[in-house]
């Protein structure tokens, strides 16, 4: 994600960190010399096209935006929604850590140990599923948070991040049993972890549901189309500066068209995703200092305005 004040001036017009420009440049070069030939055989030649009224470009304009509009607006959705569930991981994670340090017994050592065993937990399983979303190794940053005995169940589960809540779950029951939890104590903790396991079904969803390809795929050879006859529907009219003309419109509409694509699946690693990492190593400092562990480790900052 980009993360920088809104550049003033002419400055604005020459940032490529962040921009779609990068994705899009080839689509615009090509209808920008599209343009220019347009331009000079109509120079030349003024009657090799026929003078075309400017109406049914502007009724496919309108139609275009439209489609655009909708697809990014649910783009969009998908993004936020995605920010919100690990808000909402955020928040069920401090809230079990806080109220096992609060309710569990730690003058015993097995209430420290009940405590530090399921906190790291609640560090790993966000690490774990910032991992299963973007589809990489989780252990380099999980691996401190388990136990050796533990690992061997953890290594061969289907789905990393659930595992770890059934371990949570199990453990919780041990507690019981041990008479480290009151039965209220328990239901409290396993609503959080309920939430927990939300999350997770929530991001799986997103990630495994994408938008309707037919309509990507409409909007799409809508805008080609568009982006190829508006040079010939606006020559007779704009002259030597339609090359000019094609280049903003296809700026635009290739841009949103781009950008959409990006936001709708948010868990990835490019400039406009979610900063996942960021917010599991935010997770991982707030559970560590609730158990009162030094040094903390850093958080993770932004570089060249670009937050992870």
């Amino acid at each position: 994600m980009i993360v920088r004040d809104t550049p003033h001036s002419f400055r604005l017009f020459f940032i490529l960190r962040g921009s779609v420009l990068p994705l899009i440049y080839g689509k615009i070069l090509f209808i920008t010399l599209l343009g220019v030939a347009v331009a000079v055989a109509q120079h030349f030649y003024p009657r090799v096209f026929p003078d075309f009224t400017l109406a049914p470009v502007a009724l496919f304009g309108v139609a275009l935006s439209l489609f655009l509009g909708f697809r990014n607006n649910a783009s969009y959705d998908r993004w936020w929604e995605g920010r919100k569930q690990w808000g909402k991981l955020l928040v069920a994670s401090r809230s079990l850590s806080r109220q096992l340090m609060s309710y569990i017994d730690s003058s015993e050592k097995k209430g420290v140990e009940a405590q530090e065993y399921t906190i790291k937990l609640t560090i790993a399983f966000a690490h774990a599923l910032r991992h299963q979303l973007r589809q990489t190794d989780p252990w380099p940053d999980i691996h401190q948070y388990v136990t050796d005995q533990d690992t061997p169940f953890l290594r061969e589960a289907n789905s990393l991040p659930d595992a770890i809540l059934r371990l949570i779950a199990q453990k919780l029951g041990q507690f019981r049993e041990q008479h480290l939890l009151s039965d209220i104590l328990q239901v409290s903790l396993h609503e959080h972890i309920t939430a927990m396991a939300e999350v997770q079904a929530a991001c799986e969803r997103i990630q495994t549901t994408p938008l309707p390809f037919a309509y990507m795929l409409l909007v799409q050879r809508t805008a080609y189309l568009y982006c190829f006859i508006l040079p010939f529907g606006i020559v007779a009219t704009q002259g030597l500066v339609t090359p000019l003309f094609s280049a903003i419109i296809a700026y635009t509409f290739f841009g949103l068209d781009a950008l959409s694509e990006e936001l709708a699946a948010p868990f990835g690693l490019s400039a406009n995703h979610l900063p996942l990492h960021a917010i599991s190593r935010t997770i991982e400092i707030n559970l560590l200092d609730i158990l009162g562990e030094k040094p903390l480790p850093d958080p993770i900052e932004a570089k060249k305005h670009r937050l992870a």
